[in-house]
């Protein structure tokens, strides 16, 4: 006998036979996230969507999930009691309790969500960076890294910077374009399309050196930075810290930056990626002192487009989702909704690590250049208490079931995912993004189960 499934109490429910596939099951919806469903009742033997999963028809292999450190991720949770802060920091970061996050980026010097702009050495002509020091990050970020890390020793941490010091800028400033708490003359802007970086020897080789000792000053705080990327977003010219790179500008930076990542054993991606330009990761790839320290490539933004021929072309690369698309502060439903087309794009285009960006924001918060974003947690800065977003729990959705080494299953429906885990059972992510319930069947080998999906919800369903 096939399972049956009927809706009830305002939440899907499921009744079991000995021919079910289904052993878990999470839905969440904005107002109820995270409610696990009950077995009961009865419902067709079939829906009119049918879901055929053959574990046997996988893909790429999974690395992690994660999320982004930030200064003002710190500043937010360092509001809330030790109580609260702990329960939140273990949610996020302790193995198998709550998102199971793997592997997390962190920023070298400024980005847009930090406090204010700053690098490691801001003295100019400094090529030996002798006033080289990380104390800034010793009171504003590495708190938070080192709290995730006590929860997950083995966490994978990446790191990429916004902007160099400055000096080693031709306009000598953080920002590509003025606003309210900048004001550069049209002749010290920056534009995409050109290198910003001083293109000498002498700053690519000081730069380089510049990362190393990123590196083995993190080390020394018992942080262990992987893998580092160039820089982030090289074609956006930006009012907070950024920094313009042509392709052929980063090919000959990287030629100077991987033998300083080598000797540490650090691997070096290219990105992040902003740009449906596929051809101007050619430049880095086919360039041979420079792709041959590339070991990935790393997409955000309007760079998924550029994903898929990328993979193509370089199908031994790692790739990465280096920062999901930040929202408009509202945390709501359609925001989630934009998350989860997202998610099942870059996932379905071969991504193998997957992380989110602002970690933690106090709620309707601004950061220094008047931008609002989306967080996992929201903090409420006058009772100082915080909640997890629905972005949160759809990230969550996966992140908590699909572990590192998890094969994606190729599906002939394009609004799910699944994968099967090394234990192999089978995460099966699905939305019900309309106002009424939708009925599904699963199809696993010989055994099958018709579900009723909640309205307006995000569901994991786990296999076996």
């Amino acid at each position: 006998m096939k399972l049956r499934v009927f809706f009830a109490a305002a939440l899907a429910a499921v009744s079991c036979s000995d021919r079910s596939p289904v052993t878990e099951w999470v839905s969440s919806t904005i107002d109820n996230p995270w409610q696990t469903v009950e077995i009961a009742g009865d419902m067709p033997d079939s829906a009119p969507v049918t879901v055929n999963i053959d574990p046997a028809d996988t893909d790429q292999t999974i690395k992690g999930f994660g999320v982004s450190f930030s200064e003002l991720g710190w500043q937010s949770l360092s509001l809330l009691s030790d109580q609260d802060r702990k329960a939140v920091l273990d949610e996020l970061f302790v193995p198998g309790a709550g998102a199971n996050f793997t592997i997390c980026r962190t920023p070298v010097g400024a980005n847009d969500f930090s406090i204010d702009f700053y690098s490691f050495d801001e003295t100019e002509g400094d090529f030996e960076l002798r006033d080289f020091s990380i104390d800034r990050d010793k009171a504003t970020l590495l708190p938070l890294i080192k709290e995730a890390l006590a929860r997950n020793p083995q966490l994978m941490i990446w790191a990429s910077p916004w902007c160099p010091p400055s000096w080693m800028k031709y306009n000598k400033h953080y920002a590509m374009k003025p606003d309210t708490v900048n004001d550069l003359p049209e002749e010290r802007r920056g534009y995409e399309g050109q290198d910003m970086f001083i293109q000498e020897d002498s700053y690519f080789d000081a730069y380089a050196r510049y990362f190393g000792k990123y590196i083995d000053a993190y080390r020394e705080q018992g942080v262990d930075v992987s893998m580092v990327m160039p820089q982030n977003e090289p074609n956006s010219a930006q009012n907070f810290p950024s920094c313009c790179w042509t392709a052929k500008g980063l090919s000959r930076f990287i030629s100077h930056l991987g033998p300083e990542m080598e000797k540490r054993g650090v691997d070096v991606f290219f990105g992040t990626w902003e740009r449906p330009k596929p051809e101007a990761i050619d430049t880095i790839m086919t360039n041979p002192e420079s792709g041959k320290y590339v070991k990935g490539l790393a997409f955000q933004w309007a760079g998924r487009a550029a994903l898929p021929a990328a993979r193509q072309k370089y199908p031994e690369a790692t790739l990465v989702m280096s920062e999901q698309e930040c929202g408009n502060g509202r945390n709501d439903w359609s925001g989630a909704c934009h998350s989860w087309e997202l998610m099942k794009h870059y996932l379905g285009n071969g991504v193998q690590i997957y992380d989110y960006w602002n970690i933690s924001l106090i709620k309707n918060g601004l950061s220094h250049w008047n931008w609002r974003q989306n967080s996992l947690v929201v903090v409420n800065e006058d009772d100082r208490t915080s909640e997890f977003t629905i972005e949160y729990y759809l990230l969550k959705h996966a992140s908590h079931y699909v572990v590192p080494g998890a094969k994606r299953i190729r599906l002939d429906y394009d609004n799910a995912l699944a994968f099967q885990n090394p234990d192999k059972s089978i995460v099966f992510i699905t939305s019900n993004e309309t106002e009424e319930p939708q009925d599904i069947t699963l199809c696993l080998g010989s055994k099958s189960q018709t579900v009723r999906l909640q309205p307006l919800s995000f569901n994991t369903l786990v296999l076996k």
